[in-house]
């Protein structure tokens, strides 16, 4: 993987004051990193994808089944030419499918989690997106008490606001290009809205990051290689010391735009109640507060109308 740093999770057990640091160093520079050393086994991943290519390709008729456009396309397929990055003029060149958190802690039900819904096309579909979903969700919630001994917070701080939070697991298709002179890209310059972001990512090129210089920075994955990105939330709660890194999907050229790109991202929020008040330790005379307060349902909201998601 070029570009963004990595870092081993397993430093998280062996020598946890060594990791934070490093953690902290290759977010504030970076806001990404790629993390190995995870125990998600590649048999996973790998099923997942396949499960993915065999949703996608089914006609279009059979994938409208799954659209659930009255709840904000939370759950199930969401069509192609639906989402679009905040400001840009154009849809993305993409297609995906969620899935979802369906209750909260102690398996209670919450008014803001919906029930999944699952492809009755691709028996194996349940299961493969099952099972990476609880491998993302539970490595998301190590990655989380990172931050926040970075943030000289208690290891468990974001525990129990994220455990009733939309974790949002998105299975993404970028058909094959016709038309390579079309203004629109596989995936606009945009940020993240959520705290993070984890990426079991497409072995194809494409992915790239905005540098502090502004430099695009193409993402070369190397397989079994989870990237995990700071979102929009946990930049404001950390008033900018942990930035939200501005990438995009860009098209390829040539014989590459002819085949499908499949990425899988996991956008972990917080509780719909949560503040996303600027933390008291990331504020002070140089770095005065940059956000009023807002709560993280509401700003979700505010964020998904502007992407096309919610009316």
């Amino acid at each position: 993987m070029s570009g963004i740093p990595i870092l081993n999770i397993t430093e998280f057990d062996r020598n946890r004051d060594m990791f934070v640091a490093e953690f902290g160093a290759a977010y504030r520079e970076w806001g990404f990193a790629g993390i190995q050393g995870h125990d998600i086994d590649i048999a996973v991943i790998q099923d997942a994808f396949q499960a993915a290519e065999a949703f996608f390709t089914l006609p279009l008729s059979a994938k409208q089944r799954y659209c659930q456009a009255d709840n904000a396309f939370f759950r199930g397929y969401v069509p192609f030419g639906t989402e679009k990055a905040k400001d840009s003029p154009h849809a993305d060149l993409k297609e995906f499918f969620h899935v979802g958190r369906e209750s909260g802690v102690d398996n209670q039900p919450a008014p803001h989690l919906f029930p999944n819904v699952w492809p009755d096309e691709v028996p194996e579909f349940r299961r493969a997106f099952t099972s990476i979903y609880s491998a993302l969700d539970k490595l998301a919630l190590q990655i989380l008490q990172a931050v926040a001994l970075y943030l000289q917070l208690p290891a468990d701080y974001f525990d129990t606001k994220v455990q009733n939070g939309e974790a949002l697991l998105r299975i993404l298709h970028y058909p094959p290009i016709e038309d390579e002179t079309i203004p629109n890209l596989r995936a606009a310059a945009h940020e993240d809205i959520n705290l993070i972001t984890l990426l079991a990512g497409s072995e194809q090129d494409g992915l790239e990051v905005l540098s502090r210089s502004g430099e695009w920075v193409p993402i070369s994955m190397i397989e079994g290689t989870i990237i995990c990105n700071v979102g929009d939330m946990l930049q404001r709660l950390t008033n900018h010391r942990l930035p939200s890194t501005t990438h995009r999907v860009a098209n390829p050229q040539g014989e590459q735009a002819r085949v499908s790109r499949y990425s899988i991202p996991f956008f972990v929020h917080p509780d719909p109640e949560v503040s996303l008040a600027c933390l008291p330790q990331c504020v002070d005379e140089d770095h005065p507060q940059r956000y009023p307060d807002i709560s993280a349902g509401d700003y979700l909201q505010e964020r998904l109308q502007e992407i096309g998601l919610a009316k």
